[in-house]
This record gives structure tokens, C-alpha cells and sequence, in this order.
């Protein structure tokens, strides 16, 4: 270890200097879940509109675009949900909120699985789990700033519900 590494060592020490954690590494402490859910209402959202269009017969060019287009958008949103639940599991969430919580470990593993079953398939259920699996996420994230949650019926096309802080 060289000289100084020791010295700042040593004046950690002295000087206790508080860890930062921020999810941009700058920390500006800004978390929050809601992109993550709305993410998750997208990957629904996709499914249904992939759906209406597999009952219609998907024959003409203009229904194949419409899959592809479907298919790539709810790709990508499935893919901002594991990036959101990486980026509090990374950054956010630390061991004292994992104690608390014995089941955080296993419950961001799953979503980060449910996200890519989600991508992989157009069963509305597959993307249903992942918003459920989300939405425990966010309930999570706020019991660890001591802020109750209500779930409420979203505004949006997927009728499903989305988890908010309590105010």
C-alpha cells in the first residue's frame, strides 16, 4: 500500500467520513420506482396490443410492422426494469435494509428473471408477474424511508394498479 493510500486511510478514520450511495454516482439521492413500474405497464401494455393483433390475423405488412414495433418497444422497457431494479439494488438498497427485509434478496432476483421471461414471451401473465414483482419492489424501496404505500388503480390503458407513496 503506498503512502498515500495510508494517510487517506488515516484520515477516514479520524474524520469518520460519511459513505455516499446515489444511483448516478454523483450522490444527488434521487431514487425512486416509478420508472420502473411504468416500465412494467409498458411490457403489459405491449402484450395486450401484440395480441389484438395476433386475433386479428396479422396478414398484412401493416400488422407484421405493428408487431416488430411492439415487440422492440416492449423489449426495451422490460430491459428499463432491470435496469431500475439493478440500479436500487446496486446503489440504493444496503445490507441493513436486506436484514430488514429477509426476502429483498430473493425478490430483485426473481424480478430481474421475470423481466427476461417477460421479454422472451407474449403471455400477459409472464408480464403481470413482472408488474406484480415490481410493484413488492417499490413497497420495499419506500418501507425503507418509513413511507406507507397505497396501491392505486393506474391511469393507464393496462387498468392494473401502480404502488405510491403515501402522503
Amino acid at each position: 500500500m503506498n503512502a498515500k493510500r495510508k494517510m487517506l486511510r488515516a484520515l477516514d478514520r479520524m474524520l469518520g467520513f460519511e459513505v455516499a450511495y446515489a444511483h448516478c454516482d454523483i450522490p444527488c439521492g434521487i431514487y425512486d420506482p416509478h420508472l420502473m413500474q411504468v416500465s412494467a405497464h409498458t411490457v403489459v401494455r405491449m402484450d395486450m396490443l401484440i395480441a389484438d393483433v395476433m386475433k386479428a390475423g396479422a396478414q398484412a405488412a401493416e400488422d407484421r410492422n405493428k408487431l416488430v414495433r411492439y415487440i422492440n418497444v416492449k423489449e426495451q422497457h422490460a430491459e428499463t426494469v432491470k435496469n431500475e431494479v439493478r440500479i436500487l439494488w446496486g446503489d440504493y438498497f444496503k445490507p441493513e435494509h436486506a436484514q430488514a427485509d429477509p426476502e429483498l434478496n430473493e425478490l430483485v432476483w426473481n424480478t430481474l428473471k421475470l423481466a427476461s421471461k417477460a421479454k422472451q414471451s407474449t403471455d400477459i401473465k409472464d408480464a403481470e408477474n413482472l408488474l406484480e414483482s415490481v410493484q413488492k419492489i417499490a413497497e420495499a424501496f419506500w418501507k425503507t424511508k418509513n413511507v406507507q404505500t397505497v396501491r392505486a388503480r393506474s391511469f393507464y390503458p393496462t387498468e392494473r394498479t401502480m404502488v405510491y407513496p403515501k402522503v
